[in-house]
C-alpha cells in the first residue's frame, strides 16, 4: 500500500453529512488528549508489535496512539472525521519528524479509497465506537485488515462505575433524548453487540476475544476541577450537555456533579490521575 497515493482518496463520499463531524469539530479534543498520552503509549507497547508493518488508527484524534505506533517503526495511517484533529495530527507528526505517519480526513463507516487487505493492524481506541453505523464500522475494519492481521478496539463500557462511563452518563441526563434510530456508542462495550457486529462482518466467534483494561487520564499540573473545565470547553458530548443545561438553568448542577465525579476518582494528591475501565477487543482476521 502506498500511503502517498491513498492520501488523495481517503476522504469518503458524503463525509460532510456525518453528524459526528460537527460533534468532534465543535471543541478541541487535543486539550483532552493531553491527559491521555501516557496511556496511549502503554496501549501501543502492550500490543507487542514487530515492525515493519502497516497500521491504521481509526478515529485517531491528533495521534495519541498513532504517534507511538510510528515511533515503534510502523507505517501508520491515521483517519479521523474531524478536520481540526487531522491538521493537529499532521503537525505533531511533522514536529516529530515521522515521515511514516500521515493523518487523513475520513469516516469510520465508509473508508472510501482504502483498499481491501491494506493493514496488518487496525487500531481504534475510543474512536470508531462513536461512529453512527456500528455494523458498517465492523465491516470496514475487517475489509481493510489483511488476513492474518489483527483489529484492536478500546471501547468504554455502559454503566461501568469508573470515570468516563459515568461522565457520559451524567452528561446524557442533561441532554435531550437522541433522535430515533440513534445507536449508543456505549453498546461497543457490550460483549453481545461486539460478537454480533463482527459476526456479520464474517468473523467467527472464536476469533474474537475481550477483556477489561484500564486507561489513565494523567496530568501533573492540572487539578480534577480544571480537568472537568476542559471537558466542558472542548469535549463535544460534554459541551452539548453544558449547552442544554444552560438553557434549562442547570449548568451549575451539571458542573458540580462532574467535578464531584472527577474528585472522587482522582488517585493523585497533586494534579490529576484518574483511572477508567474499558473493554479491550481483539479480533483475529
Amino acid at each position: 500500500m502506498n500511503l502517498k497515493v491513498m492520501e488523495m482518496n481517503t476522504a469518503p463520499n458524503g463525509a460532510a453529512e456525518n453528524p459526528n463531524r460537527a460533534l468532534w469539530e465543535k471543541g478541541d479534543f487535543t486539550e483532552i488528549a493531553a491527559f491521555m498520552r501516557q496511556s496511549g503509549e502503554a496501549v501501543v507497547e502492550s500490543l507487542g508489535l514487530k515492525p515493519p508493518l502497516r497500521a491504521l488508527d481509526l478515529g485517531c484524534g491528533d495521534g495519541t496512539t498513532a504517534l507511538p505506533l510510528a515511533l515503534l517503526g510502523a507505517n501508520v495511517m491515521g483517519v479521523d472525521i474531524a478536520r481540526n484533529l487531522v491538521e493537529a495530527g499532521n503537525k505533531r507528526a511533522a514536529e516529530a519528524g515521522l515521515k511514516r505517519l500521515k493523518f487523513h480526513e475520513g469516516d469510520a463507516c465508509n473508508l472510501d479509497g482504502v483498499n481491501d487487505d491494506s493493514f496488518d493492524l487496525t487500531l481504534s481506541v475510543f474512536g470508531a465506537m462513536f461512529a453512527p453505523k456500528p455494523f458498517d464500522v465492523a465491516k470496514e475494519m475487517v475489509r481493510v485488515t489483511k488476513p492474518g492481521g489483527r483489529i484492536i478496539m478500546g471501547n468504554w463500557i455502559p454503566n461501568d462505575p469508573t470515570f468516563v462511563s459515568q461522565l457520559l452518563k451524567i452528561s446524557s441526563a442533561f441532554t435531550p433524548a437522541p433522535p430515533e434510530g440513534f445507536v449508543s456508542p456505549m453498546t461497543w462495550g457490550m460483549e453481545s453487540h461486539i460478537l454480533e457486529r463482527f459476526g456479520q462482518a464474517g468473523i467467527a466467534k472464536e476469533n474474537i476475544s475481550m477483556m477489561t483494561d484500564t486507561y489513565y487520564f494523567a496530568h501533573s499540573e492540572k487539578s480534577p476541577t480544571e480537568f472537568i473545565e476542559l471537558f466542558e470547553k472542548f469535549y463535544g458530548p460534554t459541551m452539548n450537555a453544558v449547552d442544554a443545561a444552560r438553557n434549562n438553568g442547570k449548568e451549575e448542577e451539571l458542573h458540580d456533579q462532574l467535578v464531584e465525579l472527577a474528585k472522587a476518582h482522582n488517585k493523585s494528591n497533586a494534579g490529576t490521575f484518574i483511572p477508567a475501565t474499558f473493554m479491550r477487543v481483539t479480533v483475529n482476521v
